[in-house]
């Protein structure tokens, strides 16, 4: 009887701009079937184009998968989807996150700190359990992206938010270190996105790392 090879099956959220697009691209051009998760539809039709396009010889596929990391029952529909189909990711990225505008915290306003805490934060905490028995199934890794701005000026709903998320990854990495998953964090260079376009308006993004370099090379030190 011939056993059952399972593929390499990438779960990617927040998919469809910046460095989660850049990494669920490199992915599927590297074999890998991508689950691209992202609340951006044109977005995520954008990273399908640009794979069909490569045209790669031995490049995966992408399962679209347009919902919000926020929706518990979403998520938990589609975690139990992949499960069903595949038995397990052996990669989840993790690159969902909400920025806030910069503002002084005595003008916080009310529905950037919810939608940061929710996206940022809880939604990671939710996430965690959701999606560790899939990276158990196939000896997975997970990774995530610090991005340390916690007590910069300005940054107050952007920077506590994510502080407490790779807080959350860090705790998760201790606890999982002997028996897996493999929980990794990185902290890339800075890129041109539109996320950090909003920050720094005025900087020289030629001076940025490229996106696809960036992705290529996170990806390598796994």
């Amino acid at each position: 009887m011939t056993e059952k090879i399972a593929p390499k099956v990438a779960l990617v959220t927040g998919a469809s701009r910046g460095l989660g697009a850049a990494v669920a691209e490199q992915l599927a051009l590297r074999g890998w079937h991508v689950v691209a998760v992202a609340r951006t539809v044109g977005g995520l039709e954008d990273l399908d184009d640009r794979v069909k396009r490569a045209g790669q010889p031995g490049a995966g596929g992408l399962t679209l998968a347009p919902m919000d990391v926020t929706n518990d029952d979403a998520m938990r529909h589609l975690c139990r989807s992949v499960h069903d189909r595949w038995g397990g990711v052996g990669l989840w990225v993790h690159a969902a996150v909400h920025a806030a505008p910069l503002a002084p915290m005595g003008s916080l306003d009310q529905k950037d700190w919810e939608k940061s805490v929710a996206t940022n934060t809880r939604a990671t905490g939710m996430l965690i359990p959701m999606v560790e028995p899939l990276l158990h199934a196939h000896e997975g890794t997970a990774l995530f992206f610090d991005d340390p701005r916690a007590g910069e000026p300005f940054f107050g709903a952007y920077g506590a938010t994510k502080a407490a998320q790779i807080a959350l990854a860090k705790s998760w990495q201790a606890e999982t270190r002997r028996h897996g998953p493999r929980v990794l964090i990185e902290t890339p260079a800075p890129l041109p996105t539109a996320t950090r376009a909003r920050f720094f308006p005025g900087e020289d993004r030629n001076k940025l790392a490229d996106l696809q370099i960036e992705a290529a090379r996170i990806l390598d030190t796994l």
